[in-house]
């Protein structure tokens, strides 16, 4: 069993007085293990970077603990946590050269001159800055500046690698392409890294577990697959997935041998009792109204479906995204083929049971996906 390398629990982080300013991160708990690599995603203003600068110790926690490979760390100074970090505004020293910023972390492991050269190498070469090492910050542009302070936060023999949206300002070719070498270099390694992105793709390339925030509070936390197949909650569901899980709001009605969700526009679906298992049907029929998802991926055309009028049909060059009225709000569906739909043109939507996922109208947590609980 993989030991822990980071203990959050119950932390809060008030910007002003405790109780009564800015409530920043809320009761937040979480452990990350040896080796792990977690995302924290969340929209500006979630939380998510307060988080990685309390662990840092660049911000104090005002309440909680935060264990660091089982040892009370929030009380410390940054620079006794043994932890790496790249910022997400660089902090190169100015007057030193790319090469020089990079070393410096290995400052206090007092390895040898060649050690050193062969290291910064290796690390120039996975991010392909090679050719800027003799250059000094002020010359280089802001994603090389980004590449040069994620070199300086990998290359250390540390308990932790925080990585503060550490690709946000490269283009997308050169960050599809890093995604996959830094991932491989911590892996080999073992190193266990915390990445705050806003970014749902990166989250999913990279990490083992996504904690989702939003508010400043902990939304879920989960795989990627879990995260995106059995979302805790509206919140979740609506959040991760692109394009955005469609929902609409029902009514829910049913006996012994079916179940009816009633959408706008006097449209019912009606599905057969034994599509959902005796859990999930005794769930639904303790409540009048439900938050109605599903994704875009699983929207079906059919020709003895509810009826929906074409409002966009876009060909992005290896799928079909289509936007239709339906139920008096927009349903989203993803083909792989080119279709041949023109605006206004009328189309059948079939929703597979299974492929449906149920909320608290009122709390928006999750009751079922599919024919299970949540």
């Amino acid at each position: 069993m993989s030991e822990m390398a980071l203990l959050i629990d119950s932390v809060d982080k008030f910007y002003g007085p405790i109780d009564y300013g800015v409530h920043a991160v809320k009761q937040l708990t979480m452990d990350v293990k040896e080796g792990e690599i977690i995302a924290l995603l969340g929209s500006s203003g979630c939380g998510k970077t307060s988080t990685l600068r309390m662990i840092a110790g660049f911000e104090p926690v005002s309440r909680g603990r935060i264990s660091v490979g089982g040892r009370e760390v929030q009380t410390l100074a940054p620079v006794r946590r043994n932890v790496a970090m790249a910022f997400e505004g660089y902090s190169l020293y100015p007057p030193l050269t790319v090469r020089e910023n990079i070393a410096f972390a290995l400052k206090a492991a007092r390895l040898s001159q060649s050690v050193v050269n062969e290291k910064v190498a290796n690390i120039a070469k996975l991010l392909e800055i090679e050719d800027i090492l003799g250059r000094y910050p002020s010359s280089i542009s802001g994603g090389q500046q980004q590449r040069a302070s994620l070199g300086r936060a990998l290359i250390r023999d540390a308990s932790l690698h925080l990585l503060d949206e550490p690709m946000g300002q490269l283009e997308p070719q050169l960050r599809a392409v890093l995604r996959g070498r830094i991932k491989h270099f911590i892996k080999e390694r073992g190193l266990t890294a915390i990445l705050v992105t806003h970014d749902q793709t990166e989250a999913n390339a990279l990490a083992d577990r996504i904690a989702v925030m939003e508010g400043g509070e902990l939304q879920q936390y989960d795989t990627p697959q879990k995260i995106k197949e059995r979302p805790a909650n509206l919140f979740t569901g609506t959040f991760v997935g692109e394009p955005p899980m469609n929902v609409f709001p029902a009514g829910v009605s049913g006996s012994d041998s079916k179940i009816s969700f009633g959408l706008g526009d006097g449209v019912r679906l009606e599905y057969s009792a034994s599509d959902f298992s005796p859990a999930v049907r005794a769930e639904l029929m303790k409540r009048q109204k439900i938050t109605l998802g599903i994704r875009p991926y699983s929207v079906r055309r059919s020709d003895g479906g509810v009826t929906a009028k074409v409002a966009v049909s876009q060909w992005l060059g290896d799928q079909t995204h289509i936007a239709a009225d339906f139920a008096g709000n927009t349903m989203v569906l993803v083909e792989h083929d080119r279709t041949k739909l023109h605006v206004g043109d009328t189309i059948g939507i079939r929703l597979d049971p299974a492929s449906l996922h149920v909320f608290d109208a009122e709390n928006g947590k999750a009751i079922s996906h599919g024919e299970e609980l949540a």
